[in-house]
């Protein structure tokens, strides 16, 4: 990593660990599924080799943590970031901007259980269901996950476009689902959601974006990103210092700053 990316803001997006539904290839939306052992074992796994002191996710960088409220993803940040929760405590929010999609009457179905449904109903004569572009009935369309996806987008750039020179740290970290870091990936580059770039996200697996040439307006993809050596992560554990916690709350957020506070 060059010394002009290594101060520029970073973007974190980890999935959750596997559960029963996702190794079935099961809808899941707001249906609350724990993680199973795999996905726990997964979980575990990262956190051991890529978060504290001077790893890829150091909790001392971060400046914001956004979690989904979906269970899944409560456990997964649970077993990320406890060992560090009295430095990230404060910079932690659940909020329904990165739920994932709301499947509706399609919950729990698998994609051809779905296609049968609506060939039953009488629609997609001429083309198969794609929730990229179709959406689901009783839940979401694309134009809603783009409208909040685009609300926690605005307010990532807000905190972090102080601090594009490496001012302070300034990282944040998405603790969420499969389909709508997909989408969130597509909308932080611009990309529509129903944009057919394919992308793959594993249960458990971490994703890195960032910006070009510190500079807000230019929000990118890290496709390649050059792990610190030893000597940076001394450097950088002897060098970052403690951040100090500015938490505007976003609307349908719950705050989490001793205790947990429903948000306007």
């Amino acid at each position: 990593m060059s010394a002009q990316n290594a101060l520029t803001p970073r973007i974190f997006l980890f999935r959750h660990g596997e559960t029963e539904w996702a190794k079935l290839g099961r809808s899941t939306g707001t249906t609350e599924i724990a993680l199973n052992s795999t996905g726990t074992a997964q979980v575990s796994s990262a956190a051991v080799m890529l978060v504290g002191p001077g790893k890829l996710l150091d909790p001392r960088r971060l400046k914001r943590i956004f979690v989904s409220p979906r269970k899944r993803a409560r456990q997964t940040f649970e077993l990320l970031l406890k060992p560090n929760f009295d430095l990230i405590e404060k910079k932690l929010t659940y909020t329904e901007d990165i739920a994932e999609w709301d499947y509706g009457d399609y919950e729990g179905l698998k994609i051809h259980e779905i296609r049968r449904l609506r060939q039953e109903r009488g629609q997609d004569k001429e083309t198969k269901w794609d929730i990229w572009t179709d959406g689901c009935e009783g839940g979401e369309s694309r134009h809603q996950i783009t409208e909040r996806l685009d609300r926690l987008i605005s307010q990532i750039k807000e905190i972090q476009q102080p601090y594009m020179h490496g001012e302070k740290p300034a990282d944040v970290l998405l603790v969420a689902h499969g389909l709508i870091l997909r989408c969130f990936t597509k909308r932080w580059i611009g990309l529509s959601i129903d944009n057919s770039l394919p992308i793959m996200f594993e249960p458990g697996a971490i994703s890195v974006l960032s910006y070009k040439n510190n500079d807000v307006d230019e929000p990118a993809l890290y496709i390649g990103l050059a792990l610190p050596s030893e000597e940076d992560a001394q450097r950088r554990m002897e060098e970052t210092p403690t951040i100090p916690i500015e938490p505007p709350i976003a609307s349908g957020a719950y705050e989490v700053n001793g205790g947990v506070i429903k948000g306007a």
